[in-house]
């Protein structure tokens, strides 16, 4: 049997083991009920200067089952799916539904919602990988990187393959189930250069392993951006423009993703509440969400209730075109869900087009961020402060690496006075966005 049929076959009996536990929950007296198993296999491998530090299989997932009486909702898992494991976890689910308090906005989503005819969206490429494989990959990378300049002194290799198996089912009459799979390689180095040390990486993601990097291109991107690195100085404190790379783009987009999901709208504890339909990025701002891309690592027919995803303008010429919600947020706030309940699917940031170089040019003085640090975000208020290292920019041009800054602001502001996206779109994210000019902010330094 070939691994796609060992992975075709588990999942019929995933998806068995969902339908049995469906029709236990109502035999048992649940008014409804929503079942939900996960299941990964793979193989990681690390390595360190050239050496193998650990080879893990790992073999894992556990059965979740929700169950309602009237409107009160209790939970229990197992990963036992033996038929006696699954009647036990039905009737401990029912049986903490019993002490919980009732809640109006609780239940399943609507039926007319679900996504019963799910089409295949090439998200699954299997391959059997023996651990020699895997260690060779990962110490390819690190072998090319410590070849390539004298500087780097340390290493760390890694290589992954796993696939996954999600079922979902619930008492409208649905059971759906689907396969992925992701590879990865990485290489993480340290530099040496007059006594002081930096650290950078490379690495490549994808669902289909033939797209993945080789260890060089790796080791050419590792290499490159930790000696880049070296040098680095402190700098005064001052107000400038500030780019922020693709690398570190995309968290932006993560604090928005928060600003607008229904539990921070529901709970009143967000700094973009109330602000449906306004516009809070410029006009020329686009965020689309393309949940059915073939491949894509975010894609999926539906969401983690059942609730069919589609295309999504979030946002729309600079305006708030809509909140990211699950049923039970929706319903707390009025409106429908957005098929959002476990998270966004794809997200296309649209810019101008520019390149980094473009973008430095057009910044002409001031600081490009290639890495962040700390959690320094409050949702509620917008405040934002984190630690952060780079590179100054002069006359439009790279100057020296800098590190020992935190950049500040607010998020409503920094949202408004983005002044450029570039093309320099990193696809080893779900949020596909370039390079992102702020008109200023706040460089606390030395």
């Amino acid at each position: 049997m070939t691994l796609k049929q060992q992975i075709i076959s588990e999942q019929n009996k995933l998806e068995a083991a969902v339908t049995k536990a469906l029709a236990i929950a109502k035999e048992a007296g649940a008014t409804d009920a929503e079942v939900a198993i996960s299941r990964q296999t793979g193989l990681s491998v690390s390595t360190r200067m050239g050496e193998v530090e650990n080879v893990e299989f790992n073999h894992d997932g556990a059965l979740g089952i929700c169950v309602y009486r009237g409107q009160r909702k209790g939970n229990a898992s197992t990963s036992d799916l033996s038929e006696s494991a699954i009647r036990s976890t039905v009737a401990a689910a029912l049986d903490i539904a019993l002490h919980t308090a009732e809640d109006e906005f609780a239940g399943l989503a609507d039926k007319a919602l679900m996504e019963f005819n799910p089409i295949d969206l090439d998200l699954c490429h299997p391959v059997e990988i023996e651990p020699e494989y895997a260690i060779d990959k990962a110490c390819e990378a690190e072998r090319l990187s410590l070849e390539a300049d004298p500087r780097i002194v340390n290493s760390e290799g890694a290589f992954t393959s796993h696939y996954g198996i999600k079922v979902y089912g619930n008492s409208h009459g649905l059971v759906n189930g689907y396969a992925s799979t992701r590879h990865s390689t990485s290489a993480v180095l340290i530099a040496e250069q007059d006594g002081l040390m930096e650290r950078d990486y490379g690495y490549s993601m994808a669902r289909d392993i033939s797209k993945l990097w080789t260890p060089a291109h790796i080791a050419e991107e590792a290499v490159k951006r930790t000696v880049s690195r070296l040098g680095a100085r402190k700098i005064d404190t001052c107000n400038v423009p500030v780019i922020f790379h693709h690398d570190v783009a995309s968290s932006l987009m993560g604090h928005l993703v928060m600003g607008i999901s229904g539990g921070s709208l529901y709970r009143k504890s967000s700094f973009l509440l109330d602000q449906l339909g306004e516009a809070i990025f410029p006009e020329w701002f686009n965020v689309q969400e393309v949940p059915h891309l073939k491949g894509g690592l975010a894609s999926s027919m539906y969401d983690a209730e059942g609730v069919r995803t589609k295309d999504l303008k979030v946002i729309d010429n600079g305006r708030l075109n809509s909140y990211l919600l699950t049923s039970y947020s929706a319903r707390k706030l009025g409106m429908q869900t957005t098929g959002h309940a476990g998270g966004i699917h794809n997200w296309n940031v649209t810019g101008k087009g520019e390149t980094l170089d473009q973008l430095c040019r057009q910044m002409d003085k001031g600081l490009l961020v290639t890495e962040l640090m700390g959690q320094g975000v409050n949702v509620v208020t917008g405040d934002y402060s984190r630690g952060a290292s780079g590179f100054w920019v002069e006359n439009g041009e790279i100057q020296y690496p800098v590190h020992e800054i935190t950049i500040a602001g607010n998020l409503t502001d920094m949202f408004k006075n983005i002044a450029a996206v570039g093309s320099d779109i990193d696809d080893r994210s779900s949020i596909l966005i370039g390079s992102t000019l702020m008109e200023s902010m706040q460089v606390a330094g030395s």
